[in-house]
């Protein structure tokens, strides 16, 4: 699981996906990273390089006992560029993908995204900054399932403080 900036792994979307894959037997591994504010300032070939130094650490300390066939990554906003710009373009990483808020508005995130191939779950609110309805319906013609949440912000949240909406925004 790749968490978002300011987005942490104890925040609801993060907290509950987590839940739900433990209930499920399937063994998490949270990256826990923090980085200067200026991070997302760089290129975006920086920020990637930056990301994947810490990811690529903790990944292969994890399959290198050889347990694992089958992997999914969970990303939330800053935590799908990684997702998008290296780990997509792997071979050997052609398990499920879920991304969370997705930062569309970078072009070379989105390029990466429809350029894929890989079955995925994107999930973005339509009130988000990086929600784009072109870019959407161009996603649809991909492999990725797409739920658009109405009124859903970057944390997609409904409103400041509609709790119930947020709450059962989500299909389940």
């Amino acid at each position: 699981m790749f968490s978002g900036d300011g987005y942490t792994y104890e925040k609801p979307l993060l907290y509950y996906a987590t839940m739900v894959m433990l209930e499920n037997r399937i063994d998490v591994v949270q990256i826990h990273y923090a980085y200067e504010a200026d991070l997302l300032k760089k290129p975006l070939e920086d920020v990637t390089e930056t990301l994947m130094a810490d990811i690529d650490t903790v990944i292969e300390e994890v399959l290198q006992n050889g347990e694992y066939q089958d992997s999914v990554f969970l990303g939330k906003s800053l935590g799908t560029i990684s997702i998008a710009n290296a780990l997509m373009k792997r071979q050997g990483f052609s398990g499920s993908k879920i991304l969370l808020t997705p930062l569309l508005n970078i072009v070379p995130v989105f390029e990466s995204l429809l350029k894929s191939g890989h079955a995925g779950l994107l999930v973005i609110g339509d009130q988000d900054l990086h929600f784009d309805i072109d870019k959407i319906e161009q996603l649809r013609q991909t492999r990725f399932q797409i739920e658009v949440i109405p009124n859903g912000n970057h944390s997609l949240e409904i409103g400041e403080f509609d709790t119930p909406a947020s709450i059962s925004a989500w299909p389940i």
